[in-house]
């Protein structure tokens, strides 16, 4: 069985090492290059202990010339890195970025929110923002793939739908996110050096968090006007996973049962979303390790409006598992190849 030849870059962050410990159970590709610049020289076991067993390279830092040797290469890396991959790409090559590189359609809203000018905006118009059970195999139609990120996902899944099928309001939505603190990345000690990951909870990003523009863009899109929102995310004592609570105004006529029966038939095929019985209380606990996300429709005392829970662990489906879905339709894989609970 010919396997794709996979080069990893940004192999040591926290989504990198999750990418690889994915990968190393996927029957279908083989890890070639393992990349990174500070980490060079060094085994991946150094940064992930649960691979020390496995066969994998030791990490180098990355040339243009390993491009001619592989197949796809999933960039791992902070923003701003994987634009410049993308203007070395050989013919051959399929890009998956998990950073904010081509999530974004306008250079100017991505310079705006990322403080980066970009510098491959020819390549924006040549990738698509990937989220795979609303994209499906339009996917296979571009070697650029932008994957989205964690809040995005978790916000995306739930109301794209009733976007579509007109059950809700544009206006006035609120969304309260909470993370884990693997989210913020391996440099998060440092950034919260005077604060108590472990036994409090903060908000950041208050009107001004990057994932605010990817959300827009994406609900903007789909409803087809301006989606009026206000997104808080928060850093909880937890080291992965999202919980999103989102409060949302009915359109007229619809209730509870009618949402959650609109996701259930919209989601009918795709077995890494779970709709729950409504007034479910879910939690991060029932997707950690797993690529699923779990919604709940709730009641809410006030009359037309609804709260809907929408939990998923933010380094599998908010990162690398989703980047895996994508690799798996482009080479059209079984969907759930490489994921975990891939057994036979």
């Amino acid at each position: 069985m010919q396997k794709l030849n996979i080069l990893v870059a940004g192999s040591t962050g926290y989504i990198g090492t999750e990418l690889i410990k994915l990968l190393v159970n996927h029957r279908r590709v083989k890890i070639k290059y393992l990349c990174g610049n500070l980490s060079a020289g060094k085994k991946i076991s150094s940064f992930e202990r649960s691979l020390k067993n496995k066969k994998l390279p030791k990490i180098i830092k990355f040339k243009e010339k390993l491009l001619n040797h592989v197949d796809v290469i999933f960039a791992a890396l902070p923003n701003g890195e994987a634009q410049k991959i993308s203007k070395k790409l050989k013919k051959h090559n399929t890009m998956i970025d998990l950073s904010a590189d081509f999530r974004l359609e306008s250079a100017e809203e991505y310079l705006k929110n990322y403080k980066i000018k970009h510098s491959s905006i020819k390549n924006i118009k040549k990738s698509i923002y990937a989220l795979p059970e609303i994209k499906n195999d339009k996917i296979k139609n571009y070697n650029i793939i932008g994957c989205p990120g964690c809040y995005p996902t978790s916000v995306l899944l739930p109301l794209i739908p009733l976007f579509k099928k007109k059950l809700i309001s544009t206006k006035n939505i609120i969304i309260d996110s909470k993370s884990g603190y693997s989210g913020a990345g391996r440099g998060v000690h440092r950034k919260y050096k005077y604060k108590n990951l472990y036994e409090s909870i903060s908000a950041y990003g208050v009107k001004t968090h990057r994932h605010n523009s990817e959300i827009q863009q994406e609900l903007n899109k789909v409803a087809g006007k301006k989606v009026d929102f206000t997104f808080t995310p928060h850093l909880s004592p937890m080291f992965r996973g999202i919980l999103s609570t989102i409060y949302i105004n009915t359109n007229k006529g619809v209730n509870v049962k009618k949402i959650t029966n609109s996701l259930k038939k919209f989601y009918k095929n795709k077995m890494f979303i779970k709709i729950t019985k409504k007034n479910s209380l879910i939690s991060t606990n029932d997707v950690i390790n797993t690529n699923n996300c779990l919604i709940s429709v709730c009641e809410s005392k006030t009359k037309n409006k609804i709260i809907i829970l929408s939990a998923i662990d933010n380094l599998i489906k908010g990162g690398s598992g989703q980047a895996i879905q994508n690799l798996n339709i482009l080479f059209n894989f079984k969907k759930n190849m490489g994921l975990k609970w891939d057994m036979d």
